[in-house]
């Protein structure tokens, strides 16, 4: 895991003010933890014929059906290397939960309203479109997950 230390700021974006972390390349994310349900080493996955690139497949979560969407592959980034598995970041959307494969995990961190900002018009489009807004962190920006944008298979084709 990698550490990060921030006093920011949430405007409404986040219940909780709290932000469970991950990384996707270079880029690092947050997702309200009240969203998160679990967080998983790599699971066997049942590849779903002619789903949408960006699905990897299915697991069995306890008896529980759940798709797993590639974060790289819905944001167009180059697959990872070699045989580094992805991380399980199971969130709960409206219609049910949904797992983020993501590179690596980071801390949750409590933030505030001053370091808030709109996503910068400079974010890639596609990554745009996936961001609620960014948190000026000491080192790094933290880019905030629409979780909802991200499992809308449908807007990512």
């Amino acid at each position: 895991m990698r550490n990060e230390t921030a006093t920011a700021n949430s405007k409404e974006t986040s219940a909780s003010g709290r932000f469970s972390t991950f990384f996707v390349a270079d880029l690092f994310f947050g997702i309200d933890v009240l969203r998160v349900q679990e967080v998983l080493r790599f699971q066997p996955m049942t590849r779903v014929p002619k789903a949408p690139s960006v699905i990897e497949g299915l697991m069995n979560l306890r008896g529980q059906i759940v798709a797993a969407i590639d974060m790289r592959r819905l944001l167009h980034l180059p697959e990872r290397k070699g045989d580094v598995q992805p991380m399980n970041v199971v969130i709960r959307t409206d219609d049910g939960p949904v797992s983020l494969l993501v590179d690596e995990i980071g801390d949750v961190l409590g933030l505030e309203n001053a370091a808030y900002e709109l996503p910068p018009g400079n974010l890639e489009p596609t990554a745009r479109r996936l961001i609620r807004g960014v948190y000026k962190l000491d080192s790094r920006l933290l880019l905030v997950l629409d979780p909802e944008r991200a499992v809308d298979i449908a807007a990512a084709a």
